[in-house]
């Protein structure tokens, strides 16, 4: 854990991509991104499951099982560690763990904060190598409450979390509050395009910016905008696309 925790307080925030798939992750890491996090969005999607409904446990071990020998260091995101039970979520982290896994992300999804610190603590008692990051919904299921948002965090920081993932924040004055209250533990702000840039995060003393479903969005909306134009007697779009040896070789 700890060279994946070191990025955390680098001079710049840990930009981590998030990958749905085998080759989605070797090719972000191909391009010099030394962490690679998983998408749960894409992981399911992929699979044709429903985000966020605890149904993609095997995909998630399945998938961190390919990726967690690799040469970079991954974080899987892991819903809410798919039970309610703190010692299933405990004894799941410890299986990404001997998989190879580096961190692991896990969201409140608005319930109970208290079950969620359990689940925190029960983790890093568990697998003492896994960099936890505890997310909360405030902002991204629920109104944004600030209070709550600040108790939340408190508390799983208390718990034991490396660090705190908030998505949907994106008020300047909001993550300067959120950061001035973890006192030191990294906070994790999801890239929004309508939100501060990287670099205004890094002053505002955020230390991990993840792109969430971002990529595997952009990925479905580049294959949409290809099929559309050729259908339409055009030709595909500007854009990157990786030749069929390429992409052949991220299975070798």
């Amino acid at each position: 854990m700890t060279a994946f925790a070191d990025l955390h307080h680098a001079d710049a925030p840990l930009l981590l991509p998030n990958a749905w798939d085998h080759a989605s992750a070797l090719l972000l890491a191909a391009h010099g991104f030394r962490a690679v996090g998983t998408t749960s969005l894409g992981v399911a999607a992929a699979a044709g499951l429903p985000d966020g409904a605890a149904a993609t446990r095997e995909e998630t071990l399945r998938l961190t099982r390919a990726l967690g020998s690799g040469s970079f260091l991954l974080s899987v995101d892991a819903e809410g560690g798919f039970s309610d039970d703190p010692d299933e979520v405990a004894a799941f982290a410890r299986e990404l763990s001997d998989l190879g896994a580096v961190g692991i992300n896990l969201e409140d999804g608005l319930g109970s904060a208290d079950r969620h610190a359990a689940k925190i603590a029960a983790v890093r008692a568990a697998a003492p190598g896994l960099f936890v990051n505890a997310r909360t919904d405030t902002h991204w299921l629920g109104d944004g409450d600030p209070a709550d948002t600040l108790a939340r965090a408190v508390a799983y920081r208390d718990a034991g979390a490396h660090g705190v993932f908030v998505p949907g924040l994106t008020d300047p004055g909001r993550i300067a509050e959120v950061v001035r209250a973890l006192d030191g533990v990294p906070l994790n702000i999801l890239h929004s395009p309508a939100g501060p840039s990287v670099a205004h995060l890094a002053d505002l003393g955020v230390r991990r910016v993840s792109l969430g479903s971002l990529l595997y969005r952009r990925a479905l909306g580049a294959a949409l905008d290809a099929a559309a134009a050729i259908r339409a007697g055009g030709t595909v779009p500007e854009g990157t696309t990786p030749s069929y040896g390429e992409v052949g070789m991220l299975t070798r």
